[in-house]
């Protein structure tokens, strides 16, 4: 299917819009004719984003906190009612970790999994009795390579993305056959802040870039990728470059998978 065509006049919600691969599907989708609602917890990011549309017409800024779900329900009513239906709803946000598991407190990994993971879930659980009535609807999570196995200093950012493949693959079982339709995003090491904001043993931002990560692929690219496996209708979304083989070692070849995380120090 042509992407214009599959995406034209289409209501696209991505949360995470602010910055990164979030705020490069804005503008992507943009592009493509679709009607937008970009989140994040931060309103300039946003209307920043938005100004930098080819349509800024077409975003509708919605500034929300993930880790605060208690107006979630009345959140999605309120944009339903806007826009009539969501077509797609893109969970994009999400935050990282960098700290050993016995230096992370446990409100730290409470913290992480309502953010990755409750956040998540309540946001598509709110969207899904709508796209059930229409009979019609995509849900994507995004999860990460470390979301399919362990990785150090990301303990309790890795158990949370291993969560939502869960969560995601009984969602799209459940509603087959009310035609709702799931993908989980799995990106390697992209070009963006993550690392930076990632938290420490404390809570606090880790502030430093990840080697991999600023040798990591665009934002941009990032973003045509995950539309090119929407219109594919893709059950995984793979993102990324030569990382991605650890998936694969991990699955084949679990002692070599081993030997090489044993090696990484950070």
């Amino acid at each position: 299917m042509n992407r214009k065509k599959a995406f034209k006049d289409k209501v696209v919600w991505i949360t995470g819009a602010s910055s990164g691969i979030g705020a490069a599907l804005v503008k992507e989708f943009s592009v493509l004719g679709a009607n937008i609602i970009a989140s994040s917890n931060d309103p300039e990011g946003l209307e920043a984003v938005r100004k930098e549309c080819s349509r800024p017409d077409s975003v509708k800024c919605v500034p929300f906190d993930l880790s605060d779900t208690s107006a979630i329900g009345d959140l999605v009513k309120e944009l339903v009612d806007s826009f009539g239906y969501i077509d797609y709803l893109l969970n994009i946000g999400g935050i990282s970790q960098r700290s050993r598991i016995e230096e992370t407190p446990l409100w730290l990994d409470r913290k992480i999994f309502e953010i990755n993971y409750f956040g998540t879930i309540a946001l598509s659980k709110a969207v899904l009795p709508y796209m059930i009535s229409r009979k019609s609807g995509h849900i994507l999570a995004t999860s990460s390579i470390s979301g399919r196995f362990g990785f150090p200093l990301r303990s309790a950012y890795s158990a949370s993305k291993q969560a939502l493949h869960g969560f995601f693959e009984t969602l799209f079982l459940e509603n087959k056959k009310n035609r709702i339709r799931t993908s989980v995003i799995i990106p390697g090491r992209v070009r963006t802040n993550i690392s930076l904001h990632a938290l420490d043993k404390d809570g606090k931002e880790y502030g430093k870039m990840d080697d991999g990560q600023a040798n990591g692929i665009s934002p941009e690219l990032a973003a045509r990728t995950i539309i090119n496996g929407i219109v594919r209708n893709k059950r995984e979304i793979l993102v990324g470059k030569t990382e991605l083989l650890m998936l694969y070692i991990r699955r084949i070849w679990p002692w070599l998978f081993f030997r090489i995380a044993d090696k990484v120090k950070n």
